[in-house]
This record gives structure tokens, C-alpha cells and sequence, in this order.
């Protein structure tokens, strides 16, 4: 693992039906995320994903790339730049761009986002994760 490795993708149609079940999930019933005619009337023009939905890919493909260190020790900074429609696919990319040893850990800094079909970033963040320096060699993508 080294700086520049780049992190797996995580690739998914959003459809309203992963919406609806997110509002359930995160107790956000903005109608602007699930009513057709709410939404049609507002700057968007229809039903929008919630962020965090999108954001949930993100983690997923840190999940993806560092298991159970990731859900120990993660930490996201992110910045949303344009909604998610249903329909829209979307991919998540990630690059390492830091590595830095302490002591008995490796500290990782990542680059990573979530871009639409026509390439247009949908969210830009940044990712950390600390790893024990033993658990290093396990990690592989």
C-alpha cells in the first residue's frame, strides 16, 4: 500500500425504491427526496438522493478496501457538488495519497468522491484511517 494505489470502485443505479428505504433508515422524509410532485416544483425539478445515500457509497468502498480497520477507525470529509436523480448511476473513486508510519501504525490520507455517468463529480472528500502495522500485509484490493 503505497501512495497513488488506488482504491476499488463501487458502482450503483440509484432508483427511488433505495431512496424510500433510505428515508426509513435515516428518519429524513424531506419531500424533496420522495414526492414527485413536491419535488417537481422546486429548483431541482424532481426527486433528488439524499446525500448521505451517496455518501454511504463512499464508505462502502473504504469498507470494501480496509474492512474492519476502516469501520474502526474511519474518518469522512466530504463536500456534496451536484444531486443524484433516480436513475442516475454513479461510481466512487479513492486514491492514496498519503502514507505515514507511527510508531506501531500506518496513518492513511485518501482522496475520494463519487462521479456520475457524464463524469461530473457528485461528491469530493477526503478519507483517514489509522491501521495497526501488522495488519498491513492483509489488506488487498
Amino acid at each position: 500500500m503505497i501512495t497513488g494505489d488506488i482504491l476499488p470502485q463501487v458502482s450503483k443505479v440509484v432508483v427511488q425504491e433505495d431512496i424510500n428505504l433510505y428515508a426509513v433508515a435515516s428518519g429524513d422524509h424531506n419531500p424533496l427526496h420522495l414526492d414527485q410532485e413536491f419535488a417537481h416544483n422546486t429548483h431541482y425539478g424532481r426527486v433528488v438522493a439524499h446525500g448521505m445515500l451517496v455518501l454511504a457509497y463512499v464508505s462502502e468502498m473504504m469498507t470494501q478496501a480496509f474492512g474492519l480497520h476502516w469501520l474502526g477507525s474511519g474518518r469522512l470529509k466530504a463536500r456534496f457538488r451536484s444531486p443524484v436523480y433516480p436513475g442516475d448511476r454513479v461510481t466512487t473513486y479513492g486514491e492514496i495519497r498519503r502514507v505515514v508510519r507511527k510508531g506501531s501504525s500506518v496513518d492513511l490520507e485518501c482522496i475520494v468522491g463519487c462521479r456520475n455517468d457524464g463524469m461530473e463529480d457528485v461528491l469530493t472528500g477526503q478519507a483517514w484511517i489509522t491501521i495497526p502495522e501488522g495488519s498491513i500485509e492483509d489488506i488487498k484490493w
